[in-house]
């Protein structure tokens, strides 16, 4: 082989196709495609086996690093011919990874907090007052209702009350009540919230009736309520992600495929992740402390509990 030349994905797989022996159609009627999904088995098998010798014998195991790039140019030759036997392209696939790769975890090359940008925002061409607040503080309070069978919280936005008086819906004292937060933490580190646009800070983009339909519009609301209420759930069943460090991959891919079509779906899913994790971060203090202030920055992407509220 010709060293001098850059062996990309697709040569490579072309060129282990040549070396393939499974023929396509087995008179014995065993699928060629499980032989090689097989044999891809056998030789991640055998990589593990070397590992656990190297464990075991520790230095005098002195060919494991040989071995290691042996069994996994073996795996990768599986890879390329099963990828081959299902009309694939390894080079395709390898491009799908990356991208799945990159959407659910932020580059290590870069460990700042990104910023978000003027020109990143989704309302960033609309006038002022049809934009989410860039920053605010939104105070959670408890309210008195005597005729309710359960506590009640209000949400105060410049000193006035927003939406309706809120309970837990539930049979035990879920703090389901305080689910706002979860909003607030979409608009803070998504700069998406069609609950907090319309129902908190009443910036729905009403100058396109086409975007007030569809990103700002009872659909999209609707998604986004259902998006809280499995996110609590999940949240509860894993100790209120305290302590966890990340989320199950099948929570991100629900996210976005209950959100497909909607303007959220331009946002990476390790982002999602992160307003999920501030806004459960934020839940917990303001639940323990029964209301609180909460500060956000859309361009910082935060969401923090700054202190319990006044009339707690």
């Amino acid at each position: 082989m010709d060293s001098s030349v850059d062996l990309t994905l697709a040569e490579y797989q072309r060129r282990a196709q040549l070396t393939d022996r499974i023929p396509t159609r087995d008179e014995s009627g065993v699928d060629p495609k499980l032989v090689l999904l097989l044999g891809l088995a056998g030789e991640i098998g055998t990589l593990l086996a070397g590992y656990k010798k190297y464990l075991r014998d520790g230095s005098a195991y002195e060919l494991f690093p040989d071995n290691v790039e042996e069994e996994l140019g073996d795996i990768l030759w599986y890879v390329a011919n099963a990828a081959a036997k299902l009309d694939l392209s390894l080079e395709r696939i390898a491009e799908s990874n990356i991208a799945k790769v990159t959407d659910r975890w932020p580059s290590q090359q870069d460990n700042t907090r990104p910023t978000r940008t003027a020109e990143e925002h989704f309302d960033s061409l609309c006038s002022p007052e049809e934009q989410l607040p860039r920053e605010f503080e939104v105070e959670i309070r408890p309210v008195t209702h005597p005729d309710s069978p359960e506590p009640k919280i209000q949400v105060i936005w410049k000193g006035e009350v927003v939406g309706d008086p809120l309970g837990d819906n539930t049979y035990d004292d879920s703090g389901y009540r305080f689910h706002d937060v979860f909003h607030l933490a979409n608009a803070a580190v998504l700069g998406w919230s069609p609950v907090a646009r319309g129902t908190l800070f009443k910036c729905k983009r009403k100058s396109d009736t086409r975007i007030d339909s569809v990103e700002d519009g009872g659909r999209a609301i609707v998604v986004e309520e259902g998006i809280a209420a499995y996110v609590f759930e999940y949240g509860r069943q894993h100790n209120n992600l305290n302590n966890v460090d990340g989320l199950d991959y099948r929570v991100l891919r629900t996210f976005r495929i209950l959100t497909s079509g909607l303007e959220v779906q331009a946002r990476p899913l390790w982002e999602v992740e992160e307003a999920i994790f501030q806004g459960f971060a934020a839940w917990r203090q303001i639940k323990e402390a029964g209301g609180g202030l909460l500060r956000g920055n859309l361009t910082d992407r935060t969401l923090v509990y700054v202190k319990a509220s006044n009339a707690a």
